[in-house]
């Protein structure tokens, strides 16, 4: 019946049309789809975004409700709606009726017992990229959150604090005002609506593979372009030469090429790390021999920091 259907806009507002629109419901419906394949499949039939939004159970799929969109509300106050851009095509009520018709039989049968769990357990629902917005809605409304409530998502390697749920050897921890300190590294998201949660958690988890004991909260704002070093392959950074230098020093040296690269001075490096800055061009001129490249240049400084954080990418 889908395949039969193509596209609204090749569709007459007969008879025969309206019963193939009500078919295509229908089988929604007998298969048991869930609300968000609802939603998706019946925008797809209509070519224009269709959603609903419920405040009384904190549910949105689809996004907020456009200004210019044309609303049903189901009889507990939840609000379907059609949002086309242009001019109504001639099935679109008879589309919304059906699609009302669906989502309503939907809820009712998508009440499982959400409330009975814990507030860990909604936590990670919520961050699931397989859940679907349907029910990342609901774990937020028992979070009381809202769809559109700002928020960043933490990534922690430490103990955490604040809203928080075990997600393999991570936690993730859900901040929607002041960031809570916490115990260890940390990457923080970007501030996104709290549907958007599965992203940030992904992206909170790239921060975090920034950090380090010397820099142990690393936000996502704040990496800029440097972010996009995460997406390469651990076995191709270990192949570069600078990095391969870098792995070929000691420990020691290591430490004053990393306090050099982030602090910008032979002083302030010598600081950081508590030694004597008189000893520091000495151990410069070391790395430079085993670097093959002047570190003492803005290119070079470069350079190195660029290595140094590939470095600790790949082992991170």
């Amino acid at each position: 019946m889908e395949g039969l259907l193509l596209r609204l806009s090749s569709l007459d507002a007969d008879a025969e049309n309206a019963v193939r629109v009500i078919g295509f419901f229908d089988r929604l419906i007998a298969s048991r789809a869930s609300l968000d394949a609802i939603v998706r499949k019946a925008s797809g039939l209509a070519e224009c975004p269709l959603g609903v939004s419920s405040s009384t159970r904190g549910l949105q799929v689809g996004g907020p409700i456009p200004v210019h969109a044309t609303r049903r509300e189901l009889e507990d106050g939840t609000v379907v709606w059609l949002a086309r851009a242009g001019k109504p095509l001639p099935l679109d009520d008879m589309v919304l009726e059906r699609f009302s018709i669906a989502v309503a039989l939907s809820l009712e049968l998508s009440r499982v017992p959400l409330p009975a769990l814990g507030d860990p357990a909604l936590v990670e629902l919520a961050l699931s990229d397989s859940a679907g917005e349907a029910e990342r809605s609901r774990a937020l409304h028992l979070l009381e959150l809202k769809p559109t409530t700002p928020l960043r998502v933490l990534a922690v390697k430490g103990t955490p604090t604040g809203l928080s749920a075990a997600l393999g050897p991570l936690h993730a921890v859900l901040a929607t005002n002041e960031i809570p300190d916490q115990d260890g590294e940390v990457g923080i998201s970007t501030q996104v609506p709290a549907i958007n949660a599965p992203a940030a958690w992904a992206e909170a988890r790239t921060a975090l593979r920034f950090a380090s004991v010397g820099h142990p909260a690393v936000r996502a704002d704040d990496l800029g372009s440097q972010i996009a070093l995460a997406s390469l392959p651990g076995e191709e950074i270990a192949k570069l030469p600078d990095v391969i230098a870098l792995d070929g020093l000691d420990p020691q040296l290591l430490t004053v090429l990393t306090a050099l690269a982030s602090t910008g001075s032979n002083r302030k490096a010598a600081a950081a790390i508590h030694r004597h800055h008189s000893t520091i061009p000495a151990r410069i001129a070391q790395a430079e021999a085993a670097l093959g490249f002047p570190i003492d240049t803005p290119e070079g400084r470069f350079r190195l920091h660029l290595a140094l954080v590939l470095r600790h990418l790949r082992d991170n």
